[in-house]
């Protein structure tokens, strides 16, 4: 399950491409908060199926020590076969190399994803972009 940085213009719209089908399209997520001001400080990801790309995350610097895993998506019809922990992996192997830790707002429905990961759940349920939400750490 090959996963690799969009180091690239063509691979940054591929990563693009999955995040709009999933968060506007899917989920009604406003084209404005999708793409926003943290998009050229970002470490992009784009997993791809030969040449089909079906997933996308970002990373990004949060605070000292702290990287923010971000856009976290799998195109609905892929989910289920390993492509989010496939893009996790990558993730977290180059956060590691920055990073001491991790941090996430997670949706609801994919809390569990990140429970298994050991992400560490931390306050209260909150609302982003319309769609529940928690923030959640993880040490490296």
């Amino acid at each position: 399950m090959p996963v690799v940085r969009a180091d690239t213009d063509a691979r940054y719209e591929d990563a693009l491409d999955v995040r709009y089908a999933v968060f506007v399209d899917e989920q009604g997520v406003p084209e404005d908060l999708e793409v926003d001001d943290h998009e050229d400080e970002a470490t992009h990801f784009v997993a791809y199926d030969g040449d089909e790309p079906v997933g996308a995350a970002r990373l990004r610097e949060y605070d000292d020590g702290v990287g923010k895993v971000e856009r976290v998506a799998v195109l609905d019809a892929r989910r289920g076969e390993g492509w989010g922990a496939a893009l996790m992996d990558e993730l977290e192997a180059v956060a590691s190399e920055r990073y001491d830790e991790l941090y996430l707002h997670a949706q609801l429905p994919a809390a569990g994803f990140y429970d298994d990961r050991g992400y560490v759940r931390e306050g209260e349920e909150f609302e982003e972009a319309g769609i529940p939400h928690v923030a959640m750490r993880k040490r490296l």
